[in-house]
């Protein structure tokens, strides 16, 4: 990531690592301020730490997205006063896919130099280039599972000469900054899988980008079937649509008993009743967004796989659709 190995802090996760960035740089910078700026779009890990600080007089401000998901750099530019700490934001979001225009975003909160930038690039990490002196920010978080690495494992980037307050006491590893024995053998293999990410980057990411929209043009040529997030900036492997007169818990059940695997919305609510938070954020109607499926391609995503897919994903939706205005007519 073109960081140095004093700048990175080994996590047992994603979440962990995020929890780090913005309690530790939240607490560190109280004495100045107490704004802390993020989006309606972020991950549970970003929304759920905010919620938590601001009943200890923390000030949130989530800002509106589009209805791709991306941050108007001008309201961002708007949201940050001489009492902001830290604005925290995804490189790509992990429910539609959807990557931010975090060159101009960056940009804004430079233009305020007592101000931490900190990047959630969890989702992003198998797929972009992450340089953190191109991106120009104080805080990046990833997490090893993402690309294939082992699970338990993730890290933050630290710029050189930020500061945070630890948020683990005891001992003085990872300088002084995440008391606890280090999982090394799980940090050598998030080493490893990073590594051979970006060796198979320039195969990978085109092959599943023709996967995904082969299984695109699939799915929405069923009628009542929209697209969600970006159309062309966002990630390789999504695919999140939204298929309304349709219940997408349904179509998750009945596609897992024909062996493909999807979900209504992050992997981490699996089992929530409520609608996808970043569905609503970008503007769908509770109703619409309980119609989300979301299906996102790896890198041992075969052609024979997507062709399947596109066969059942489609019927499966039609036969759901017929069968409940068989029900309505019957009531």
């Amino acid at each position: 990531m073109n960081g140095e190995p004093r700048e990175i802090i080994f996590t047992s996760g994603g979440t962990e690592a995020i929890n780090l960035a913005i309690k530790g740089t939240a607490w560190a910078g109280k004495a100045r301020g107490n704004r802390l700026v993020t989006s309606a779009a972020e991950h549970h890990a970003v929304l759920h730490t905010m919620r938590h600080l601001e009943k200890f007089g923390f000030e949130i401000v989530t800002l509106a997205v589009d209805r791709y998901g991306r941050v108007d750099p001008d309201q961002l530019d708007a949201a940050i006063n001489d009492r902001t700490i830290l604005v925290s934001l995804m490189l790509a979001n992990n429910e539609v896919g959807t990557i931010q225009p975090m060159t101009d975003l960056v940009s804004r909160v430079r233009a305020h130099r007592s101000v931490a930038i900190h990047i959630d690039a969890v989702q992003a990490a198998p797929y972009m280039a992450i340089d953190v002196r191109d991106l120009d920010v104080d805080l990046l978080s990833i997490a090893a599972h993402k690309f294939e690495g082992p699970k338990g494992i993730g890290a933050l980037y630290l710029r050189h000469g930020t500061v945070i307050l630890p948020q683990i006491q005891g001992g003085t590893q990872e300088r002084y900054r995440r008391a606890g024995t280090e999982n090394v053998a799980a940090a050598v293999g998030m080493a490893a899988a990073l590594d051979l990410s970006i060796v198979e980057r320039s195969e990978v990411v085109p092959r599943l980008a023709r996967l995904r929209d082969r299984l695109r043009d699939a799915v929405l040529a069923q009628p009542n079937v929209e697209l969600t997030g970006h159309a062309r900036k966002r990630l390789p492997g999504h695919l999140s649509v939204v298929a309304r007169e349709t219940d997408g818990a349904a179509v998750v059940m009945n596609l897992d008993l024909a062996a493909i695997a999807c979900s209504t919305g992050s992997a981490c609510t699996t089992g929530s009743t409520e609608p996808s938070h970043v569905l609503t954020a970008l503007g769908y109607p509770e109703e619409e967004a309980r119609g989300s499926i979301r299906l996102t391609l790896g890198r041992t995503t075969s052609e024979d796989e997507i062709e399947r897919a596109a066969e059942l994903i489609p019927q499966t939706i039609a036969r759901l659709r017929s069968a409940a205005a068989m029900v309505a007519t019957q009531i």
